[in-house]
């Protein structure tokens, strides 16, 4: 199993006083009593919960909510930049102790955010940074190195040539860039790997299935793949049918459990996996310090590893 360090390594904190209500219909509540987090409330608010990813990510918050013996009110932006700035203006106008955001779109989210910050509630960036406005903390794994790791099992699959594609995640995310960016600084290592297609599918299955299906029409002669998440990487793959894997040779990112089963079945050749689990603890563990005035760093870069067939179980067993 590769790891990679965490970059920066920070915590954030944020916590919410008393008094959500009035939170639309798509949102969720949990907490506890514990005497750590002083009965304090936290806010989050995330891109969207029809992704198996963020469905762990705030698993791991409620549960870290549950432990610190806060509250936390989470709310579905449904991938809705203007839905989600309406859920952060609430928390914002409730008094909250501090917010936790996962971007629909990292610029979409500024202003937002800065009325948050005007306001003197810490705000949290969770999995994707938020641009034009100062946040207490950005949590999220590094998506730099990802799509680095990502283009050297690619690489490797492939024996250093062949017609590559790409499925671009959501056009506005921090993730989606990072990773893109990541991707073409590493795949410049096998020249003899062509990428002769990349187009967003704006990290949805459906999406993944039919912009592959038209790259494949378009360039019947691609041998490899990579997605920006597991979700295009399973539309992707269905796209592809008895080739994934084999023929073309396909890697994900995310680590999700319908991922990791691709990994092995052998339709996804890798994965790089991310701890959304732990991640969403993060965000909520350090939510608590900076909801109590302790100093926070400005950055958490949580490790990213990748699972193979043959390490994959490990992942399996632990998720």
């Amino acid at each position: 199993m590769r790891i990679i360090k965490p970059v920066a390594v920070a915590a954030a904190g944020a916590a919410l006083t008393l008094g959500l209500a009035g939170c639309k219909s798509g949102s969720s509540s949990s907490g506890g009593s514990s005497s750590s987090g002083g009965g304090v409330k936290i806010g989050l608010s995330v891109s969207t919960l029809n992704n198996p990813y963020f469905v762990q990510f705030r698993q791991g918050a409620e549960e870290e909510a549950k432990k610190e013996g806060v509250k936390i009110t989470t709310t579905d932006a449904q991938n809705d930049a203007s839905q989600q700035a309406n859920q952060v203006q609430n928390f914002a106008s409730q008094n909250m102790k501090a917010i936790i955001i996962n971007p629909v779109d990292s610029d979409a989210a500024g202003p937002a955010v800065k009325a948050a910050d005007r306001s003197k509630i810490p705000v949290i960036a969770a999995d994707r940074g938020v641009n034009g406005a100062k946040v207490a903390q950005t949590v999220a794994s590094d998506n730099v190195a990802g799509g680095r790791l990502a283009a050297q099992e690619l690489g490797k699959a492939l024996n250093g040539k062949g017609k590559v594609a790409v499925l671009q995640g959501t056009a506005g995310t921090s993730a989606a860039r990072d990773r893109q960016q990541g991707f073409a600084e590493g795949i410049k290592a096998f020249p003899g790997i062509q990428v002769v297609a990349q187009q967003p599918a704006d990290f949805d299955r459906t999406k993944g299935l039919d912009v592959m299906t038209n790259m494949v029409q378009a360039n019947p002669g691609i041998t490899g793949l990579f997605a920006a998440n597991d979700e295009m990487a399973l539309g992707g793959i269905k796209a592809l049918g008895a080739k994934a894997g084999k023929q073309v040779k396909v890697i994900g990112f995310d680590g999700t459990p319908d991922g990791l089963k691709a990994v092995q079945a052998g339709t996804l050749n890798a994965d790089v996996a991310q701890q959304p689990k732990l991640l969403g603890q993060l965000a909520v563990q350090n939510a608590v310090k900076a909801a109590k005035g302790t100093t926070i760093e400005s950055t958490v870069a949580v490790p990213v590893k990748v699972a193979t067939k043959e390490n994959v179980a490990q992942f399996i067993n632990g998720s």
